[in-house]
């Protein structure tokens, strides 16, 4: 049987099989095909074959991750599809709060906005609908040019009426005055913005597939 397995191997590999594809093919260790055909002299377009399926591998598996990755994320808008259908008018709500407001990203929950109340809504939607804790929710503040001097205190807010504590923190950006503004433009919005992330396909997916169950459309580029 080694020997037919043996002279197999060889006349494959003749053809410009890989190692790999042999191995496969024969359902042998890859060290016995390795010696079976050490010295099986390849031609210019066995060589070329060879080297053009060495170029495309990584291309190839990319696409095959990407493709698994999108099924994981249809499945999970499958499910939020489910769950529309069966929770509260919380969970409405805060799905269509996200639909309005929310980034619309691949893997991350992202929301932002100057009211602390639409903030503190989504992140209690968020707690009791998907489980999630203090530990895996970031706040990022962007402050204005005249809040500088009120950095910490401005940060300290948000962290409060979230209930969040300073390991949530992101660093803060400044949105400093332009040469043209004259340095006018004060105290517009006295807390300046802030974004709450959460780092979960699976949650933003959901809620995708949330959404477009209770708006009645399909929106396949969510899905990309």
């Amino acid at each position: 049987m080694k020997t037919e397995e043996r002279l197999l191997a060889r006349e494959l590999r003749a053809a410009g099989r890989s190692i790999k594809e042999i191995e496969q093919q024969l359902s042998v260790s890859r060290s016995s095909v390795s010696l079976w055909v050490r010295d099986v002299e390849l031609g210019p377009e066995q060589r070329a074959r060879l080297l053009e399926k060495a170029r495309l591998g990584p291309l190839v598996s990319g696409e095959r991750r990407a493709a698994t990755a999108r099924e994981t994320r249809r499945g999970y808008q499958e499910a939020g599809r489910s769950l529309a259908r069966e929770r509260d008018a919380t969970y409405a709500a805060g799905c269509m709060l996200y639909w309005a407001e929310g980034s619309k990203a691949r893997n991350t929950v992202q929301l932002t906005n100057s009211d602390p109340e639409i903030l503190a809504y989504f992140l209690r939607f968020l707690r009791e609908h998907f489980k999630v804790e203090n530990s895996r929710v970031r706040l990022a503040c962007n402050l204005f040019a005249d809040h500088v001097q009120r950095q910490q205190e401005i940060e300290d807010f948000w962290l409060a009426r979230l209930g969040l504590g300073r390991e949530s923190l992101r660093a803060s950006t400044v949105n400093r005055f332009s040469k043209y503004s004259q340095k006018k433009r004060t105290n517009k919005l006295p807390y300046g913005t802030a974004a709450l992330l959460v780092h979960s396909s699976q949650i933003v997916q959901t809620i995708y597939g949330s959404i477009q169950e209770l708006g009645g459309f399909e929106r396949l580029d969510w899905l990309d």
